[in-house]
């Protein structure tokens, strides 16, 4: 534990970093620096490895699908709403994650941030949802929220959980894929894919389905692990090796996408990002916080500006 609290102060950057981040991007990437924000310029709300399978007939289409990811990520399925098991760094990040979805949402539809149920009457769906640990604290702030994921196992464990709570029994979930939703016509306010990136094989067409999903005038949110070495550093090497937060090969490096990589991905397929933040883990008090640093951990929250021809 010593030796990871040392490499995680010596990595740590100046706080400037993603000033120096959105300043540098691109020229192709000009008309996003235009309109993006970081998150220090909005008002802040202090809100509370399996070999791969062989294809399953019956299950969703593959498409942006990586098959080993889906096994590895299936296997530990039963964990999800155990908040000292494989997936901790998500229950330990997840208030941080809402904080920043509840500020810009409520911003970009003209909610008032200080209601209990600001999302009434808004269609949410949450991709690679997982166990619903997401899924749930979105319905409960009113929104009607359609969970999806491509581990059958997954959509099962957050069905029964969702059922202890009325509130939340009431999310559909479905063991199905973005792009097979997009076969369907569906569309919903805002999309959501959260630490889901990173799993699939194409982020491209991931973003395409996501930006498909989208109300033109929509809102799309993913966060992600930024490709750099501080990340290799913290994400894989701390985190999986030292203190065995993660199950060891949970992440590859090189899946990682960059913050602008994630922009223009975004951009090209007519999401138009308006704000980043990067999490920030402080291993003295084991919390996370909101930052403008983006080294690491981001979330990015962007607009569908026309309708998609994909």
């Amino acid at each position: 534990m010593a030796v990871a609290l040392k490499l995680l102060k010596q990595l740590r950057p100046p706080q400037t970093t993603s000033t120096i981040l959105h300043r540098n991007l691109s020229p192709r990437l000009s008309s996003i620096r235009s309109v993006t924000r970081v998150f220090s310029d909005a008002p802040l709300l202090n809100e509370p490895l399996p070999a791969s399978p062989p294809l399953n007939p019956h299950s969703p289409s593959p498409s942006s699908l990586n098959q080993y990811e889906l096994a590895k990520f299936a296997s530990i399925a039963e964990t999800w709403w155990d908040s000292e098991g494989p997936f901790k760094p998500l229950h330990l990040l997840n208030s941080t994650r809402l904080a920043f979805i509840r500020s810009t949402l409520c911003r970009h539809f003209g909610r008032d941030p200080l209601s209990p149920r600001p999302f009434e009457g808004l269609k949410f769906i949450d991709v690679g949802c997982g166990g619903g640990i997401v899924s749930e604290p979105l319905a409960r702030m009113g929104a009607t929220v359609t969970g999806v994921d491509a581990v059958e196992k997954n959509i099962m464990i957050a069905r029964v959980h969702a059922d202890l709570d009325p509130v939340t029994s009431r999310i559909e979930y479905q063991y199905t894929t973005a792009e097979k939703l997009v076969e369907e016509q569906k569309n919903f306010d805002a999309v959501f894919a959260l630490e889901v990136i990173e799993h699939v094989a194409d982020p491209a067409e991931f973003c395409k389905s996501l930006s498909a999903l989208t109300v033109t005038g929509g809102a799309t949110v993913i966060s992600t692990i930024n490709r750099s070495m501080r990340a290799y550093a913290t994400a894989i090497f701390a985190a999986e090796y030292i203190l065995q937060w993660l199950p060891k090969g949970t992440h590859q490096w090189s899946s990682f996408l960059t913050p602008e990589e994630l922009a223009l991905i975004l951009e090209r397929a007519s999401i138009s990002v308006q704000e980043m933040a990067g999490f920030e883990y402080n291993p003295l008090s084991g919390r996370w916080s909101l930052s403008d640093d983006v080294s690491v951990n981001f979330i990015a929250y962007g607009t569908k500006t026309i309708t998609s021809n994909l």
